[in-house]
């Protein structure tokens, strides 16, 4: 790891306060910059993103796709814990913290809107981010993208019914442009790059390894890009809502504090069942990610559509979003510094061997 991966923590909080200050210097900036978007989807961003999850995209071999279910574990636990768990923690959270503790330092009938933007924040598992946590920890690109995939197909029938059952109403309209053009640009875009990317460089390799090996080398390249795009993105994302942190400080901090106890306690529980499962840590810790990263784009939009634009619910969404990338590099951290927790062995999801492997 590079000298300047080691102080990403110290890089992230530079971009913060660099995002803030562009927000009070330069609001007519941040303010076309944010007007980029359709479906609440930023395209700036999606760009940013697409910059980050690329190199990994790359690495995704699909002949290895077609073993995935030789290990299911972590297919397992990630689906447990994102559709039968983490949803009702995040609205029990939101209950116990704007119902009872936050009560009398909000304004009266305004506890059903804080509960509502954290129930759509809470059942939307993520489908962008997690390519990066899941690089940075070095993850099996194959698995990741296996576990993201089956989580947007299953995120398409049960995301409206579970929050309609949550927040007890029956007219939750998915916004589906916000769905599709995500999935477009994060997953299927990089995704399309990345197998001509590796079509173009192992087509003259002379064998499996060699190929393999010029894989290695073109990402080692090209993730600088991915830090530095990621540094931009959060540069961004402070720059488009610093009037509101600033103005509003102690909404913003009671909003985090449901956000940060779900995000640790899912981590912690879906890496504990991992551990416990004997699951490898390169499937371990991206299971672990997608469960307590959230799937931002899609949370915005429905609580802007329900609630409108300026509603507590569609603030409570973007501070999950600020919330989300501090919280995700410190257990970025934690998971590369307790790989000794986990199997020795690689993940068994490879290609099937050739006739000169063998």
């Amino acid at each position: 790891m590079s000298a300047f991966e080691r102080y990403l923590s110290l890089w992230v909080a530079l971009a913060i306060v660099t995002g803030l200050a562009l927000g009070q210097i330069a609001p007519g900036l941040m303010n076309f910059l944010a007007s980029l978007e359709y479906g609440s989807v930023n395209f700036v961003v999606a760009v940013l993103i697409w910059a980050m999850v690329y190199p990994m995209m790359v690495a995704v071999d699909f002949r290895a796709l077609a073993r995935i279910h030789e290990r299911p574990k972590g297919l397992i636990i990630t689906l447990t814990v994102n559709w039968l768990i983490k949803p009702f923690t995040m609205a029990a959270l939101g209950v116990l913290f704007f119902d009872w503790i936050f009560a009398p330092f909000i304004e009266p009938g305004t506890s059903g809107q804080y509960i509502a933007g954290l129930i759509l924040l809470g059942a939307a598992p993520c489908t962008a981010m997690v390519f990066v946590w899941s690089q940075m920890t070095r993850g099996d690109p194959n698995y990741t993208l296996a576990q993201v995939s089956l989580n947007d197909a299953i995120m398409v029938f049960a995301y409206a019914p579970i929050v309609a059952l949550l927040l007890g109403v029956t007219d939750i309209t998915v916004p589906w442009e916000t769905l599709i053009l995500s999935v477009g640009l994060y997953i299927v875009i990089p995704l399309a790059a990345g197998i001509v990317t590796r079509m173009l460089m192992t087509r003259g390799a002379a064998n499996p390894a060699a190929a393999e090996a010029a894989v290695g080398a073109f990402t080692a390249k090209v993730k600088p890009f991915s830090v530095v795009g990621l540094l931009a993105t959060v540069v961004l994302l402070f720059g488009f809502q610093g009037a509101v942190i600033l103005s509003q400080p102690l909404v913003i901090v009671m909003i985090a504090i449901p956000l940060l106890i779900q995000s640790y306690g899912i981590f912690a529980l879906s890496y504990w069942a991992a551990k416990a499962w004997r699951v490898p840590h390169n499937v371990a810790a991206p299971c672990a990610m997608i469960g307590t990263s959230n799937f931002f784009e899609l949370a915005v939009a429905v609580a802007i559509g329900l609630f409108g634009l300026n509603s507590i619910a569609a603030l409570v969404t973007v501070v999950g979003v600020l919330v989300e990338v501090p919280v995700m590099l410190s257990l970025v951290w934690f998971a590369n510094r307790t790989t000794h927790w986990f199997p020795a062995e690689e993940t068994a999801i490879r290609a099937p061997r050739t006739r000169e492997q063998n």
